[in-house]
């Protein structure tokens, strides 16, 4: 069985917000001890990335995941996507769990989605305290981004499913990921493939032009998402692969300087997936962060 399949086993399908959803809740290992941990994925993946450090992530707590609409095993519908509608996914998916106090876990794209829920948990809007948060590698200072030439690509087409014979394949999928990593790293042939199977599913790699629009919606209001990450009052670790070539680790520098109070850990010879590239250590780190 691939992972692909064994990761789908896990999890079942859920409505949320008029969209089937597609999520995992990992019960405590051992002796509960902390609040549910909820896990934000990037583009352009899913909640998969994080199956490696799943069960260490689990080992005290329950552990929330789930697929954003238009990623891996969720709906992926042919229409507009915004940081907006998969907060709202979100925000239901917790609603429904009836979750109200949480840890918080984020990686690129995942940031920002993890930024809108903390502006509205600000303004009252989302009844969930954050306890604690743990932010990884993402352009969450998007004019400091250097993105690829595939992503630049994908943004300089129109917001539209593409035809059939015009996304990249499979291979190409696996060369965009890899080309994210470490020249230091390590990653096994299955894990690229199940990285690149989740995009794939449903005609999924037909949606990247729309799905990348978060890009442009963060440029438009990078002062709200990077606003309420940089300012919300729960303690905020930062955990960074120090390799990654779009989300350059400057970033996590420029954020620690925003919060000085902010612990910051930074992996060498690691790249923009420090779960998938190093998982060992990512949970190591990620223990210390939430605990």
């Amino acid at each position: 069985m691939t992972l692909a399949a064994e990761w789908e086993q896990r999890g079942g399908l859920r409505e949320l917000a008029s969209h089937e959803v597609f999520t995992i809740e990992v019960p405590a290992h051992g002796e509960e001890r902390a609040e549910p941990l909820l896990v934000l994925h990037g583009f352009p993946t899913s909640s998969l990335d994080f199956h490696l450090v799943l069960d260490s992530l689990a080992e005290h707590r329950r552990v929330l995941l789930i697929d954003l609409v238009g990623y891996g095993l969720s709906s992926k519908p042919d229409r507009a996507y915004s940081m907006d509608l998969q907060a709202d996914v979100v925000a239901a998916y917790t609603g429904e769990l009836g979750v109200d106090r949480l840890a918080l876990l984020t990686h690129d794209m995942g940031d920002t989605v993890g930024g809108e829920l903390l502006a509205r948990q600000l303004e009252g809007r989302w009844p969930v305290e954050v306890t604690r948060r743990l932010i990884t590698n993402g352009s969450i200072y998007i004019q400091m981004a250097h993105l690829s030439v595939g992503q630049e690509v994908l943004l300089s087409l129109p917001d539209e499913r593409v035809p059939e014979g015009s996304a990249p394949d499979r291979r190409g999928l696996e060369a965009s990921l890899a080309a994210t990593f470490s020249p230091e790293a390590s990653v096994p042939d299955d894990e690229l493939a199940a990285m690149s199977a989740m995009i794939a599913r449903h005609d999924g790699q037909l949606l990247l032009p729309r799905l990348i629009r978060y890009i442009e919606e963060r440029r438009a209001h990078e002062s709200r998402y990077t606003g309420a990450i940089e300012s919300h009052p729960s303690p905020l670790s930062i955990l960074w692969g120090r390799d990654d070539p779009i989300a350059v680790v400057a970033m996590a520098t420029r954020l620690h300087e925003a919060r000085p109070d902010a612990t910051l850990e930074v992996l060498d010879g690691v790249g923009h997936y420090p779960m998938v590239e190093a998982p060992g250590r990512f949970a190591a780190s990620a223990a210390r962060a939430l605990a």
